[in-house]
């Protein structure tokens, strides 16, 4: 393979390559969990990335026993409030919502984001699948806006019995992160990229540039296709919208979740974001998204057999976006 060759650019992996319709991202898998009686996702907000000393403990690794450098991501976790629980059944063409038991007691912040002034409906004797809808609230963190975030969650259990009775609990009181979540774990990652706006081919494809004096162009593609079929295929390089693009990220390491953001605290607050006033997570890697935007956690669809084991050591805060 020559050196020049990038046979990854202008992959067709995801496609097409549509905006995203929020700033968060829709989750429509979940892990099939039927031990644990708990929610399976969490939401937070990106603060920005750094890098830490861990310990490595992973087995068979090179560096285990010895410290070593990571990059990881802190995301603020604020307590997250109940909406409403909904009851489905399971038709020819999917789940079909028929009752929705809504919390007595909300926040006014959530008239911003959806209707509120809807009456409690009973528990249906029928039903197939069991959700809880959660919210988040802004207004605790530094993002410097209002209007919370509403999603869907599934929840883990033996029976539908005993997850509506676990779910009927929760509402009218408040979910933490240490409910959710524990260190060590795996995580999958959803969120929204970064809108880079209208770019060219080369950038949004990673085309070669047009060689001097063959086009009129020289930023551009050297030709749109072959005459027959006499159509533009949707395999070629074309210039248009990049970014705010809805992705996953899978088995990303919980190192640690921590209840006191002094722990953290930075002169002045974190770069383009502010001060951490909630819990808070640390993960491992790279995080989807800029800073201040929400992120859903949610237990690993697929983990991986071979698990890396850090031990946190020390943490270092020149935040990067």
């Amino acid at each position: 393979m020559s050196k020049y060759s990038k046979p990854r650019k202008g992959s067709m992996q995801v496609w097409p390559r549509s905006r995203a319709k929020k700033s968060y991202a829709r989750i429509r898998n979940w892990v099939d969990n039927n031990t644990n009686l708990k929610l399976l996702g969490f939401i937070g907000y990106k603060v920005g990335m750094t890098q830490a000393m861990v310990k490595d403990n992973t087995v068979n690794s090179m560096t285990k026993g010895k410290n070593i450098a990571v990059p990881i991501t802190i995301i603020e976790c604020p307590s997250l409030s109940v909406l409403s629980l909904r009851f489905y059944k399971q038709h020819f063409d999917g789940l079909k919502l028929i009752s929705e038991v809504f919390s007595k007691n909300v926040d006014k912040e959530l008239k911003r984001k959806v209707m509120t002034g809807k009456k409690n409906t009973a528990i249906p004797k029928e039903f197939d699948e069991v959700r809880i809808v959660v919210y988040t609230k802004p207004k605790l963190t530094g993002v410097g806006r209002k209007k919370p975030e509403v999603s869907e969650m599934k929840v883990g259990g033996k029976d539908l019995e005993e997850k509506t009775a676990f779910l009927n609990s929760l509402l009218d009181k408040e979910i933490k992160i240490n409910d959710v979540f524990k260190e060590g774990q795996l995580l999958d990652l959803h969120g929204v990229t970064k809108g880079k706006g209208f770019q060219g081919p080369i950038k949004r494809f990673g085309v070669g540039r047009v060689a001097h004096k063959s086009k009129k162009k020289v930023r551009g593609i050297g030709s749109v296709g072959p005459w027959h079929p006499s159509r533009v295929r949707s395999t070629v390089a074309q210039p248009g919208k990049m970014g705010f693009h809805q992705r996953t990220e899978y088995n990303k390491l919980l190192l640690k979740i921590g209840n006191n953001p002094k722990e953290i605290e930075n002169a002045g607050g974190f770069r383009q974001y502010g001060v951490v006033k909630n819990n808070y997570v640390l993960v491992s890697g790279s995080v989807v998204g800029t800073y201040k935007r929400p992120v859903i956690m949610t237990e690993a669809v697929r983990p991986k057999k071979r698990v890396q084991s850090f031990e946190l050591v020390s943490l270092g805060l020149n935040i990067k976006k």
